[in-house]
């Protein structure tokens, strides 16, 4: 018996020394948890809001002899800017830790105007110079686009990308020719053709509206503030057809042909610089 408890007391002994030796050894830490990785793959759709602006030429040509006689309108320019916004949609893949492809269409409504006018004193002779002023003017309602973007991601949350595609828009134009003179007026008759002119009175006038095509490029940058919510900035240069806008004789002589004129605008080219929000699924 006494044997037994010698030999209990000598392994308790063991135990408390293990668990001692133990307890000095340093303790590990445990692996800190990896943040999660923004992901930009995915589907999303969002908001933008911005302006655009840009420049516009006018030059005018003669569609009759009798035009070509009286002398069309010389050319003008003017800006035309707005403010500008609607949504976008589009999806995303990540083909590597730091490149992706993606497509985007996006549609904005616009408020971008601009109107430009120009005087001309016409010679008639005897009948003496009377001052016109010919007055253009341009407005965008509306434009959208459809895009590829490839973008480089230097970090998880944040993407670099160009962009490029189609463009296209409601574009608007319309221009008067007016006689600023304070006598009677004029009446002039051609081959066939014919104007008359009332003192202080518009002479010519046109207009159009149009969906114009187009394309665009440019750039931007995007960044995750939450695992599914971006917020972006973007610069686009937008460039539509060109446009002639016809502006006819308000009043001519009976049995004759309206005179006529074009004005020829130069394509609707714009800049957009907008910024926005996106939610990716």
């Amino acid at each position: 018996m006494r044997q037994l408890v010698i030999a209990a007391i000598a392994a308790s002994a063991a135990t408390v020394t293990q668990i001692a030796a133990a307890a000095d050894l340093p303790v590990k830490a445990p692996a800190p948890v990896a943040a999660p990785v923004h992901n930009w793959t995915g589907f999303y759709v969002g908001a933008n809001i911005g302006g655009g602006w840009g420049n516009r030429n006018v030059d005018y040509s003669p569609n009759d002899p009798l035009m070509v006689d009286f002398g069309a309108p010389p050319a003008t320019s003017f800006r035309t800017s707005g403010v500008l916004g609607g949504l976008q949609l589009g999806y995303n893949w990540q083909f590597n830790r730091n490149w992706l492809l993606g497509l985007e269409a996006d549609f904005d409504g616009s408020g971008m105007d601009g109107s430009g006018a120009n005087s001309v004193v016409a010679d008639f002779g005897p009948g003496g110079l009377v001052p016109f002023t010919q007055t253009a003017n341009e407005k965008i309602k509306w434009f959208g686009t459809a895009r590829m973007r490839l973008g480089y991601v230097p970090r998880d949350n944040l993407l670099a990308y160009v962009t490029g595609g189609f463009a296209y828009g409601r574009v608007e134009h319309n221009g008067i020719y007016v006689d600023n003179g304070i006598g009677t007026g004029i009446n002039l008759i051609g081959p066939n053709f014919s104007f008359l002119c009332t003192a202080a009175s518009t002479c010519f006038s046109g207009s159009s509206s149009d969906v114009a095509t187009g394309w665009t490029v440019g750039g931007g940058l995007e960044y995750a503030i939450w695992q599914h919510w971006t917020l972006k900035a973007e610069y686009l240069y937008v460039s539509l057809e060109g446009k002639s806008v016809t502006e006819t004789a308000v009043s001519f002589s009976p049995g004759f042909t309206p005179a006529s004129f074009n004005a020829n605008y130069n394509r609707t080219s714009f800049n957009v610089g907008r910024v926005g929000v996106n939610y990716r699924f």
